[in-house]
């Protein structure tokens, strides 16, 4: 036998990670003792446990403290009492304790994979070479922010007390992803590994005790569902951040509603991977192994939806099919093998479920001739061609290693098979034509985009998703500020409910020719649906005038303009709507008079309070305009052989919610800083001053702004705040209102999990924090990361 033929018949041997560490430590454990809280290890109170398994064979690894309410509430108050020493302690104290995890993980790194393959079934390659690695960066990486948090961060503070909930897909990196930035900001934290993969989060609660984290910065409480509801409902916690599934991510933006915590979701994907004609075949195949059977596609941003132009799909389906074949199931310790188990019996039932459905509505699945182990919780990985938009593989987020294949003919038709879906998490773009991928990246609706590569993260890149795909981000500058709070004044006074005056109609004195102001949609002035108006009341009471009583439909047509014109303003050069809002300002200038005299009419103020409104207003407009091509990205260097472009995106089609305080002054300070940023606006000005509204309806329609940038719908506040709330066209809504009608805009947008700001029942202060014009640019923006690969 010749060298050749002895390289053909060669096959892999098994090649076991030893796994004698981590039995011991399973040994010498007392998991019945596994909660994690005030620096001190107790049984749950209730006395129950629950067990975590090994999916590969099934067995029992150990049987866990299961936390309930009374535990939640033991490690909260721990958290809360632990807060104001984490906080008085310097940047660079703080830095030193991140840095001791770090490095003491480092020391601990073939434990914690070996735990973490054992626990979860995802192969020991992924773990040791991916997921701990990565993890310990966190840690090292935020220790840096922590020092220089001050200088870089200046007018925030801590959060507050976080509670946190990760999933069972990557433990102990999205441990890291969550308590290394909390940390680094000054908080302190609670959370809740998943019931399936509790161990490698109690090894890290170990860590924490070697490392000299104080006692009760840091509580683990391994639990159930109802442990994770009881830390979401907690009254004394100030922040929440999940990763899991939409549907739970929906209950707790729910919960949460009106509570004025704050919230991180990083949930559900349905990631495309679009490979262009011109693509390097073999690569892509690579990429498509690292994309959808990377730890047996229990990945978020899995690229489940592959999307191939037609002139390539035959030779690339085929080589897809070739390399399935020579994809390895088995143990999870084997260095060999390329696809684990799922973590348990329901999530492989629940695969085999969909692929079944899939099937029936008219997908080809293939699956190649390799044997699956004879215990434990394997699916093979399966290729689903012929798949229709519709059909539920295209749809529906698998959560295993399964691959939905369609075919595109041009990139406007890849564009749009790529955002025809209800998640915005991730996606791929093959091609070697660089400028064809840097086009069609921005296009795609998804928080990050990988160039030529797929499945690319780092502690200095911020991640995270678009629409049902959850909001706010893990890692990077964006990642921190998830944990940080602007220091504000104390709050504001409490707003009450806008009520409409009783006036008669003929109260005052009415002109004998209607003119009742209309609605201003689409650049155009057009009467309300139903036909109603409403009176106005001037300073004394009596009859100022009429406007239009916008319902539903008003919103939905307004919503329908601002979308169309979306494109239009939202793909304008920044300069460009600069010059635009500086028109507006000019011309809002030009009558300045005039605004402030009505000013004075309808709220009463003096002669030179109102001119200060209008000269407020006019001065954000400018400072708007001027900030429009300055409010900018960033270019991470991550280390790896690849640039990250965090690019500043508009939000979309943003709805705002004005109050009666300031009316003039609120709905510039709302409407300016989402146009200067690109996204098109449905306004709901003062309902109790809804004239000094209708009076910039002709500033507007001489200023250059395009039809259906800026929509202005005149009601009653709560009802049209209700209606763009639920509304799943719109993307983003602001609320200045009383307390109950913000509870109501935060409950209401659980539809495409929009991103909701509000008062919190509150009057704002327009110069500074949470509403200050730099935070509001900040609310206008989604960031994207696209990673762009160089090199050979």
């Amino acid at each position: 036998m010749n060298i050749l033929q002895r390289y053909e018949a060669m096959d892999y041997g098994a090649a076991p990670e030893a796994r004698n560490e981590a039995d011991a430590w399973l040994a010498g454990g007392d998991f019945s003792k596994a909660l994690f809280i005030g620096g001190q290890w107790r049984a749950a109170a209730s006395g129950k446990t629950f067990a975590t398994e090994d999916p590969a064979t099934g067995k029992q690894l150990a049987k866990i403290s299961d936390a309930g309410d009374a535990d939640i509430d033991a490690a909260v108050a721990a958290a809360r009492k632990a807060l104001p020493k984490w906080l008085a302690m310097s940047g660079y104290a703080r830095a030193r304790v991140l840095y001791a995890i770090g490095r003491a993980m480092q020391r601990h790194q073939r434990l914690f994979a070996v735990l973490e393959s054992l626990d979860n079934g995802k192969p020991i390659r992924e773990s040791r070479d991916i997921d701990v690695p990565l993890a310990i960066r966190h840690f090292i990486h935020h220790a840096g922010w922590a020092q220089t948090l001050d200088r870089e961060f200046p007018g925030h503070k801590a959060a507050g007390v976080v509670g946190q909930i990760i999933p069972w897909n990557f433990p102990l990196l999205m441990l890291a992803w969550k308590i290394a930035p909390a940390l680094a900001a000054g908080c302190t934290v609670v959370l809740k590994p998943a019931e399936f993969t509790p161990l490698t989060a109690i090894l890290f609660a170990e860590i924490c005790e070697k490392a000299g984290v104080p006692k009760g910065v840091v509580n683990i409480v391994p639990g159930g569902p109802d442990a994770g509801a009881a830390i979401v409902n907690h009254p004394d916690v100030d922040k929440i951040a999940f990763t899991g599934s939409s549907e739970v991510g929906k209950i707790i933006r729910k919960a949460t509603a009106g509570s004025g915590k704050k919230l991180s979701l990083e949930l559900g994907g349905k990631s495309a991977f679009v490979v262009f004609e011109d693509a390097d075949l073999d690569s892509a195949v690579e990429g498509l192994v690292d994309g959808i059977w990377f730890n047996q596609g229990q990945v978020c941003c899995a690229g489940s939806r592959l999307l191939v132009q037609e002139g390539v799909a035959d030779a690339l389906f085929a080589k897809i099919r070739t390399r399935m074949g020579q994809l390895r199931l088995g143990s999870p310790l084997d260095k060999n093998t390329d696809i684990g188990p799922l973590v348990a019996a329901v999530q492989r039932d629940r695969v085999s479920g969909l692929v079944e459905q899939g099937a029936r509505q008219g997908a080809v699945c293939w699956q190649p001739d390799n044997a699956l182990p004879s215990s434990g919780y394997f699916y093979p990985p399966t290729l689903a061609t012929g798949v229709s938009p519709a059909n539920i593989l295209a749809q529906e987020e698998v959560f295993g290693p399964v691959l939905a294949a369609m075919t595109f003919r041009n990139t406007e038709e890849a564009v749009e098979l790529a955002n025809n879906t209800r998640y915005g998490l991730a996606a791929s773009v093959w091609s070697e034509t660089i400028n064809l991928a840097l086009h069609v990246a921005p296009q795609l609706k998804a928080g990050v985009v990988w160039i030529n590569g797929t499945n690319m993260f780092d502690a200095a890149c911020g991640f995270g998703g678009y629409r049902e795909s959850g909001f706010g981000r893990e890692g990077g500058r964006e990642g921190l500020l998830e944990y940080l709070a602007l220091k504000t004044a104390p709050a504001g006074a409490v707003l009450k409910p806008s009520a409409q005056p009783e006036i008669r109609i003929g109260d005052g004195e009415a002109p004998l020719i209607d003119r009742t102001p209309k609605l201003f949609i689409g650049g155009k002035q057009v009467r309300p649906d139903g036909n109603y108006s409403f009176a106005v009341a001037d300073r004394r009471g009596k009859l100022a005038g009429e406007v239009g009583l916008g319902n539903r439909k008003d919103i939905r047509d307004a919503v329908s303009a601002a979308r169309a014109a979306s494109k239009s303003w939202g793909e304008a050069t920044a300069y460009n709507r600069s010059q635009v809002l500086y028109y507006l300002a000019e011309n809002l200038s030009g009558r300045a008079d005039e605004f402030a005299t009505r000013i004075s009419q309808l709220t009463g103020a003096s002669a030179k309070a109102a001119r200060a409104e209008v000269d407020a207003s006019v001065e954000r407009l400018f400072e708007h305009a001027g900030m429009a091509d300055k409010f900018e990205g960033r270019v991470h260097q991550p280390p790896a052989r690849a640039v990250t472009l965090a690019l500043h995106e508009p939000v979309g089609v943003v709805g705002v919610v004005a109050p009666d305080e300031a009316p003039l002054l609120a709905l510039i300070s709302l409407v300016a800083p989402a146009l200067a940023m690109g996204n098109t606006v449905v306004a709901v000005p003062s309902a109790r001053y809804p004239l000094l509204a209708t009076d910039l309806y002709q500033v507007i329609e001489y200023s250059d702004l395009p039809a259906g940038a800026i929509n202005i719908v005149t009601g009653r506040s709560a009802e049209l705040s209700a209606v763009l709330a639920k509304h799943d066209d719109v993307d983003g809504l602001w609320v200045i209102a009383d307390s109950d009608t913000c509870k109501q805009a935060e409950a209401e947008s659980v539809g495409n999990l929009k991103r909701v700001f509000t008062g919190n029942g509150r009057s704002v202060d327009w110069n500074s924090g949470p509403w200050s014009p730099e935070a509001l640019l900040r609310k206008a923006v989604e960031v994207k990361n696209v990673w762009v690969p160089y090199g050979d």
